[in-house]
């Protein structure tokens, strides 16, 4: 769907053409900030027809301003994009302004570092990111479709529909499979705990990449070796992941690394209580305490994450109560819509700065 440029007030780039985090960000954002009144389009390979786009011989018509602003937003989430933006403002001339989300948990280079020096707005993914920067900045946490992910009415009937067993408890790691993933912490830790729990089973939903096909293969062998392939699914990657988080009644997130990390958020907005390693943001999103939704361990340590999960395999009421508590954590603070108006703050104060 093409983009009027002359009523567009926001450009969110992508210039990457592998599906990405940040690509779904895009994806999932875009039309709940039209929905809002925010005159966004994307620009870029790699995005859905459905989103109104601008196209390379539209940017000709980004030197006039638009009447409502001073000036245009290119919303920036990669270096690549912040360089571009700095080309049509500095150097073009175009009456643009420029933000940029940084999700990144680490030391900037110091191109990054000069880049971003020069946006006119910056939002940080979380506080952890927030941490790396050394220039005023916006915290923002993401936020998920609340309505997608939500609990079911019945599990059974969720578990009999995509063919899992009924009467079985469920613990589930979704996600690409790969050691960054942290895939083989939870079918070890799986491994280790199923034994000596009959009512439990766990399934893996995702795929692995060519790359990481022989550490799948390596994964379902340990499987056979303990003898678990009935209880330990490789049930590959769905699109409708929603109704497998329905199934759930706990959601292992074994990650090494995390940019931010949503599966935590769409595991909880389902009513299913969370054991995540701290990685990304998943102690930011994750509530614990009285108000318990799930529990945070040490990365990269089979044993803590094999604590934690049994403790709450094996407390049934500790478990109901954190699933209760999860959906209205959830709602409180993470969802996309929330997400969205932060947003909205941001470009006001970058059109604010902009009129002063």
């Amino acid at each position: 769907m093409l983009a009027d440029p002359s009523s567009t007030l926001v450009i969110a780039p992508n210039l990457k053409r592998r599906l990405s985090g940040v690509t779904t960000s895009i994806i999932q954002l875009v039309p709940v900030q039209n929905r809002l009144g925010q005159e966004i389009a994307v620009f870029g390979p790699g995005l859905p027809d459905h989103l109104p786009r601008l196209r390379y011989r539209d940017l000709v018509r980004l030197w006039r301003a638009p009447q409502e602003r001073p000036a245009r937003i290119w919303h920036a989430r990669r270096n690549v994009e912040m360089l571009m933006g700095l080309v049509m403002r500095d150097i073009l001339r175009m009456p643009l302004r420029l933000v940029f989300t940084s999700a990144s948990q680490r030391v900037h280079t110091g191109w990054t570092r000069f880049l971003i020096s020069r946006m006119d707005g910056i939002i940080a993914t979380s506080h952890k990111t927030a941490s790396y920067l050394k220039v005023p900045h916006r915290v923002s946490l993401h936020g998920i479709n609340a309505e997608r992910f939500s609990p079911p009415a019945d599990r059974a009937e969720v578990r009999r529909t995509l063919s899992l067993p009924e009467a079985q408890k469920i613990a589930g790691c979704f996600g690409r499979i790969r050691r960054q993933k942290g895939t083989d912490l939870f079918v070890d830790a799986m491994i280790r705990l199923l034994p000596d729990r009959p009512g439990w089973s766990a399934i893996v939903a995702g795929r692995a990449t060519a790359s990481h096909a022989s550490f799948l293969s390596e994964l379902k062998a340990r499987v056979a070796r303990a003898g678990l392939e009935d209880r330990i699914l490789f049930v590959g990657e769905h699109t409708d992941i929603n109704a497998w988080y329905r199934a759930l009644d706990l959601f292992v997130a074994p990650q090494r690394w995390e940019g931010f990390g949503l599966t935590p958020l769409e595991a909880q907005a389902s009513g299913v209580p969370v054991v995540a390693s701290d990685v990304g943001a998943f102690d930011e999103i994750i509530a614990r305490g009285t108000a318990e939704t799930g529990v945070v361990v040490e990365k990269d340590s089979l044993e803590a994450l094999a604590a934690a999960a049994a403790d709450f395999m094996d407390d049934d009421a500790r478990r109901d109560a954190a699933a209760a508590r999860a959906r209205p954590h959830v709602l409180a603070n993470f969802t996309i819509e929330g997400e969205a108006k932060r947003l909205s703050e941001t470009y006001d104060e970058v059109w604010q700065n902009a009129h002063a």
